[in-house]
């Protein structure tokens, strides 16, 4: 899978996640919503992707952005 895709998903995950615990917990939930979209506005500017340096310290972003679960193979 490619990084893009991945941080798509985890992005979409995200916030459907915080918008579910914005209606049955808390409405300020949906500040974690705020800061997703923030995230991604700035990655965009910057390059700066925190996901994707996590990825990269367990090892599972190659240099080419392709993820390998589990480690590299």
């Amino acid at each position: 899978m490619k990084i893009d895709s991945f941080i798509r998903v985890l992005a979409g995950s995200m916030i459907l996640l915080s918008v579910a615990l914005a209606h049955f917990v808390s409405p300020y939930w949906l500040l974690l919503t705020c800061m997703i979209g923030v995230n991604l506005v700035q990655s965009v500017f910057t390059g700066f992707c925190p996901p994707s340096l996590v990825l990269r310290k367990l090892g599972w972003l190659d240099d080419s952005g392709i993820i390998h679960w589990g480690g590299k193979s």
